[in-house]
């Protein structure tokens, strides 16, 4: 079926948080429905120039189960797109006539959030909202603040989110008949970190997950718009119970590509305890390994006497106490550029950041006192091959009473002191190493590294991480060298 072409700049998609879906992938979201009533009513909320309808309707078409009418409801707030999406269900139409299927459509240049908030409360003129079958949605990706029309629409049916497109999601969710079926491409973000967690435990409270599908690259979903994003497509069903398996399914992305499934018990994707309602999203044989080394771990961060925070220094907003170069007056301030391999290299006259901070009145409150202290790194970019990077800040190198620890950078601490050397170099150890990353990545679809997400890791108790930390004479390891020391002691227990 022919989609109506049109042209959208990146600064316009951005503004909007639009970006189109490729025809392959429409097809591919389409497929995943199960069996569909024989009226079947259709939400697309921001439906762009219609290629999700279009999958939608071909597959009605194409399969012939008995479906003999299709009421789509779409919205679409940007009008400089309108005409292209009238074109495409024209399109529709005259496919379904073929086919024998009775095809309307209704088009609303609105805001999809605004109104349908407005209809789920009741502030509407008292009508009632629509009810719909199904739902097929590439939602809009933009933060949305506290106080923004949309955070305040969302909040008056119940729905706490900071993005625009678990805002979709949740209020989809709320317009779907019990057994109603929705299909949606998403950034995978918000299978963890403690920012949707709202989200995750209202829609596993409300929709079963039936299968999830990760893409290979960053850049398949949306190749057509340069948009480097990890992105995840889930079928989901209105219902409180999970079903007990869950099918996971993996592909490059490319138009004919192999597609790799397998069946997961529930409890594997979302641990039944798990009060962060974390969605794990196993794709590897590796993958499982991990999860299988990680389960067998029962020590938590807080029984180790140890925490992990963000870095207390917030550059901005103490801009004019920073100094590019060390002085009188001042302490070494670390960023994640001053990281050496397993090291700190400081200071690093060479980068852009700042090297020292002002210790005095105003700036002490977010510095903390010399000791041996674990970082790691709060983002990493999307080309380095870990998630997880951390490296040791030792005191015997770096001759300060004070230090400051940027805001990009996570710390490990005991009661907000440095660590004893031996477990701090344990933990180095365990957490640069391969099982890790790859248990990290189950339910990570993002390249943030949350001070939340390391303190609901499990670890090895504080005998194996100090023994780790005793065999590792220098942190100049080679990987496959950690990954040797950490499987050695884990196996050991």
């Amino acid at each position: 079926m022919k989609i109506a072409a049109i042209e959208n700049p990146r600064s316009r998609q951005e503004e909007l948080g639009q970006f189109l879906t490729a025809t392959s992938v429409a097809d591919f979201m389409a497929s995943m429905f199960g069996p569909l009533p024989r009226t079947v009513r259709l939400l697309d909320a921001g439906a762009g120039a219609g290629s999700l309808t279009a999958a939608f309707v071909s597959r009605c078409c194409e399969k012939r189960d008995g479906i003999r009418a299709i009421e789509a409801t779409l919205f679409e707030l940007d009008r400089e797109i309108l005409d292209a999406l009238a074109e495409t269900m024209r399109d529709c139409e005259h496919r379904c006539a073929e086919a024998g299927i009775s095809f309307t459509f209704t088009i609303h240049s609105a805001d999809f959030i605004q109104e349908m908030s407005a209809r789920v409360s009741g502030d509407l003129f008292r009508t009632h909202p629509p009810v719909f079958d199904v739902s097929i949605a590439n939602p809009p990706y933009r933060k949305i603040g506290t106080d923004s029309v949309e955070r305040r629409a969302l909040r008056s049916v119940g729905i706490e989110t900071s993005n625009l497109y678990t805002g979709f999601i949740a209020l989809i969710q709320r317009l779907l008949v019990p057994g109603g079926q929705l299909v949606g491409i998403t950034p995978r973000s918000f299978c963890n970190g403690p920012y949707f967690r709202p989200f995750r435990e209202d829609f596993l409270s409300q929709m079963a997950l039936r299968r999830l599908h990760v893409f290979e690259s960053r850049q398949a979903a949306f190749r057509d718009d340069n948009v480097l994003q990890e992105n995840i497509i889930f079928h989901a069903v209105k219902g409180r119970n999970q079903p007990d398996e869950i099918l996971v399914s993996s592909s490059s992305g490319e138009r004919g590509g192999d597609i790799s499934e397998a069946l997961f018990p529930f409890a594997e994707i979302v641990h039944p305890r798990d009060p962060e309602k974390f969605i794990h999203i196993p794709v590897a044989a590796s993958h499982a390994t991990a999860k299988e080394t990680m389960a067998s771990l029962r020590s938590s961060l807080a029984s180790l006497g140890v925490t992990v925070s963000t870095g207390r220094v917030v550059d901005f907003r103490l801009k004019d106490s920073l100094r590019k170069e060390p002085e009188r007056g001042t302490v070494p301030l670390l960023y994640p550029c001053h990281f050496n391999g397993g090291t700190v290299h400081w200071p690093k006259l060479e980068a852009r950041k700042p090297n020292a901070i002002l210790d005095n009145d105003e700036t002490r409150q977010w510095l903390v006192p010399s000791g041996v202290y674990l970082l790691t790194k709060r983002f990493t970019s999307k080309e380095e091959r870990r998630r997880l990077v951390a490296c040791l800040f030792d005191p015997d190198e770096v001759k300060t009473e004070w230090v400051g620890f940027e805001n990009h950078l996570n710390y490990f601490h005991a009661n907000g002191h440095g660590l004893e050397r031996t477990l701090a170099v344990g933990l180095y150890a365990f957490l640069n190493s391969t099982v890790v990353d790859q248990y990290f990545r189950r339910f990570s679809g993002h390249t943030q590294v949350n001070a939340t997400d390391l303190r609901t890791l499990a670890y090895p108790d504080r005998d194996t991480l100090e023994a780790m930390g005793r065999e590792m004479k220098t942190l100049d390891h080679s990987q496959d060298e950690i990954d040797r020391l950490v499987t050695k002691y884990l196996h050991a227990r």
